[in-house]
């Protein structure tokens, strides 16, 4: 990492498009899944199925405000799925959106923080001895879905705790679901053992690092910084300009991710209806 860059400012173009990018993912892993996907001024409310990751309101506040009857059907759908209806606001989105929202009966429940690095053609994979990283195939599709979801069970305690989890049965579906959304998955190896695995999707030239994970057994051996910086290289070759990672705020994923770059480009609220 060059100590002497410069840190990647973030402007409202700029999370517009990660934004945008958010919302298209949601809606493909929402449709993989047979669920919902509505667009909702310049944002997609989705639904895959019940307790899903996917189940959200992503991208509102870069195309002006929702109309009331258009948030009424969103809101109605998600209630008759037996789901609340969860809003993931920028920051640096419209204002408006906030007020409207809180005026509607959402209520905060917790912050996501998006970092962001730009890529110039600089970035190689880098290990250390005894770890190797590689895209993974189909043929280990459940290998490596065991290993992610051993680590994501056990998650680091650093930082503020995600705010919802998902039962394991649930979150292989959604990981299913992303890879016939085209994201592309990465699994690490260490002294020939599968230790970790992380996804990759690239769209208008953003690169979102997908979900990483490492088996409790390997942790704090560079398994994760392994992952990233492989990811990275991939997405520099294929033509992205930013690579975005969403983490809980301080916790040792975001700790991670500006150890090799990453800077602090705006957080996310998440704001909540029940049905």
């Amino acid at each position: 990492m060059n100590d002497n860059r410069t840190p990647l400012f973030c402007d409202t173009a700029l999370a517009e498009r990660i934004e945008r990018a958010e919302a298209q993912l949601m809606a493909v892993c929402a449709a993989a899944a047979s669920g919902f996907a509505r667009s909702l001024a310049g944002g997609v409310a989705s639904f895959a199925e019940p307790g899903s990751p996917f189940n959200k309101v992503a991208g509102l506040g870069f195309d002006g405000l929702p109309e009331p009857a258009d948030l009424d059907e969103v809101e109605q759908a998600f209630a008759a799925n037996g789901a609340a209806t969860q809003v993931e606001l920028a920051h640096l989105a419209d204002p408006a959106i906030g007020v409207l929202l809180t005026e509607r009966g959402y209520r905060l429940e917790s912050f996501e923080n998006v970092l962001g690095l730009a890529l110039d053609g600089r970035h190689e994979s880098v290990t250390r001895p005894g770890i190797v990283v590689r895209r993974s195939g189909d043929d280990e599709f459940d290998r490596w879905l065991d290993v992610v979801a051993d680590g994501v069970a056990h998650p680091d305690t650093q930082g503020v705790p995600w705010h919802e989890e998902f039962p394991r049965e649930v979150y292989l579906r959604a990981e299913r679901h992303l890879a016939a959304a085209g994201v592309r998955r990465y699994v690490a190896l260490r002294e020939g053992v599968f230790a970790g695995g992380a996804g990759l999707r690239t769209s208008t030239g953003i690169a979102q690092m997908a979900g990483a994970a490492t088996a409790p057994a390997h942790r704090r051996r560079g398994i994760q910084s392994a992952l990233l910086a492989t990811r990275l290289a991939d997405a520099t070759t294929a033509g992205c300009d930013v690579a975005v990672i969403t983490t809980q705020p301080g916790s040792k994923s975001q700790q991670n991710a500006q150890r090799q770059g990453f800077d602090l480009l705006y957080t996310r609220a998440i704001l909540v209806k029940q049905p």
